[in-house]
């Protein structure tokens, strides 16, 4: 299997190469350049797709670009599709979930689809109509 190599990045202002290696160095090189007062258009090229990448690196100088901070953790399985949401439920009702196999994500997402196929359902009731 072969070796997957890190991204690697290109910034210019304007025409002239300014930086080339991982993406927070090739960001900090081209914030260096805007923050001396550079007046040519800084761009940052992906080196594998050769596509612009969108970056704003506007801020207050020496600060990191927001770019480049890590976007908050979010609850849930994004890549599944799966959403998190408030449910709320009487204290009976959250003792009954946590009981059951899997938990309470589990056993709600098993009554949903149980609903779903029952007839009581709108494809149910489609089914009968």
């Amino acid at each position: 299997m072969p070796e997957t190599q890190p991204p690697r990045y290109t910034a210019f202002a304007g025409h002239r190469l300014i930086a080339a290696g991982d993406l927070p160095d090739v960001v900090s090189r081209a914030r260096a350049v805007l923050d001396q007062g550079g007046k040519a258009p800084v761009s940052i090229f992906d080196d594998h797709t050769r596509q612009l990448v969108q970056l704003d690196l506007s801020g207050v100088p020496g600060e990191v670009p927001e770019c480049l901070e890590p976007p908050p953790r979010r609850a849930g399985r994004p890549r599944l599709g799966v959403v998190a949401r408030e449910v709320t439920l009487l204290p009976r009702h959250w003792e009954w979930l946590a009981q059951q196999p899997g938990g309470a994500s589990v056993a709600l997402r098993r009554l949903v689809e149980a609903a779903r196929q029952g007839p009581e359902s709108d494809a149910g009731r489609q089914r009968m109509g």
